[in-house]
């Protein structure tokens, strides 16, 4: 009988394959916790010979992205083997967070840590996109500066953005001013006008929200939670979903737009264009204006020393500063019910500016979490709301971002000049 299947395409050759198990054979010694990979740990946990997995070691040892030493015990008989980490030289990744009001830069090694580190608060609201690209460029050049110096080889970098990020654009970031800015081009001639040495560096983008919680659950401190949502208070609010701990995009890549959620429609008018939306009332201006800190008109400091007065405020007792938070904890409590009851996550995490004021924003937005959500089964105090990580940030999410495509394809990264 003649078969109508569609073919599937080319079976893999001996290249293919070869790189493939390069990756497995990589990505087991990264996600060794214990720092002890052996050849025959490495062998039991991917399903490959000793033979075959000692050489493909010997490939990732000589292209740099493995280092062996001293001796350890696995357990099994037989003689103790050395022991395999990921180079802490070598390739690495970039990450360049431009948000409305700082832009952070972070470069990280094979294993996912941080290792240089570079931050300026500017104002970037009302200033030319091209402009601001080029700030965030400039700290990416001097940070890599920094690296190289440790022996690090930046192989690419990505952008973490507050708006709605797409095929090297950013679609709309209301809070910035922005739309349909290609940012990828604009960054990469920026920084290599700056440092040509490099050649041309691959660069990617991503909405800043999604990038920080993938580092959440990458780096922080979810023990088992693979399902959650994650919100960060900055200027606006981001929002991102991680579902069986993989990052949910939606159809077009948008997905997660919680700050943009109505809670009043005739409530303030929103930059995105939109009124009463829950920026507008649990977002970080919003918080300072509420709070006294910052006038009607933003007058009263820069965001950044408002947070801290803020924080300050309702650690003293500040009936306004308390007052303003607590409502705000009841708002992000009430839009995030409705994400509950559609989503069912194991937790919901809050990182930015929340991340300070969980002592008094907590309980109120749990509150409503417990009235709110159908299957009665979230209750006050139980842990499912939590406060981030000091590690679940935007920039590390985005060196890191780069960093798994290098767990996933070694061979593509090796060192020209290692040969």
């Amino acid at each position: 009988m003649k078969s109508n299947a569609t073919p599937l395409g080319p079976k893999a050759d001996k290249d293919s394959v070869r790189r493939h198990n390069l990756s497995l054979v990589l990505r087991a010694v990264s996600e060794d916790g214990n720092g002890e990979a052996t050849r025959a740990g490495v062998a039991s946990r991917v399903g490959l010979t000793r033979a075959a997995v000692s050489s493909l070691v010997e490939q990732l040892l000589e292209g740099g992205f493995l280092t062996e030493s001293g001796k350890t015990f696995s357990g099994q008989a037989g003689r103790p083997g050395t022991a395999l980490k990921v180079a802490r030289t070598g390739p690495a990744g970039i990450g360049v967070e431009v948000n409305i009001d700082y832009v952070s830069v972070c470069v990280v090694d094979l294993s996912g840590t941080g290792r240089v580190r570079q931050t300026e608060h500017l104002d970037n609201r009302g200033a030319p996109p091209d402009e601001v690209l080029a700030r965030a460029a400039r700290i990416a050049a001097r940070t890599l500066d920094s690296a190289r110096e440790q022996g690090l080889r930046p192989v690419g970098a990505a952008l973490a953005l507050p708006g709605l990020v797409s095929g090297g654009s950013v679609r709309q970031a209301p809070n910035l001013g922005w739309n349909r800015i290609p940012v990828e081009q604009v960054f990469a001639d920026a920084l290599g006008a700056l440092a040509p040495d490099l050649g041309p560096l691959p660069v990617g983008s991503e909405n800043e929200a999604n990038l920080a919680a993938l580092a959440e659950l990458w780096f922080g401190g979810l023990d088992d939670v693979r399902s959650f949502l994650y919100l960060t208070g900055e200027i606006g609010v981001g929002g991102a979903l991680v579902i069986d701990g993989e990052l949910l995009r939606g159809a077009h890549g948008f997905a997660g737009e919680i700050g943009h959620v109505v809670v009043d429609p005739a409530g303030p008018e929103c930059r995105c264009g939109s009124r009463g939306c829950l920026e507008q009332y649990a977002g970080q201006s919003a918080l300072l204006r509420a709070a006294g800190v910052l006038g009607p008109d933003g007058a009263g400091g820069t965001a950044g020393t408002g947070v801290a007065e803020l924080e300050r405020l309702v650690r003293a007792g500040d009936k306004r500063a308390v007052a303003a938070v607590a409502e705000a904890g009841r708002m992000l409590g009430q839009v995030l019910s409705g994400a509950v009851n559609l989503v069912d996550p194991d937790a919901v995490v809050l990182g930015g500016i929340y991340r300070g004021l969980m002592p008094w924003l907590a309980s109120h937005a749990d509150a409503e979490l417990t009235a709110r959500v159908v299957s009665g089964l979230w209750t006050s105090g139980d842990g499912r709301l939590r406060a981030s990580s000091v590690a679940g940030d935007a920039a590390r999410g985005a060196a890191a971002l780069v960093v798994r495509d290098v767990l996933a394809d070694p061979a593509a990264y090796a060192d020209p000049v290692r040969g």
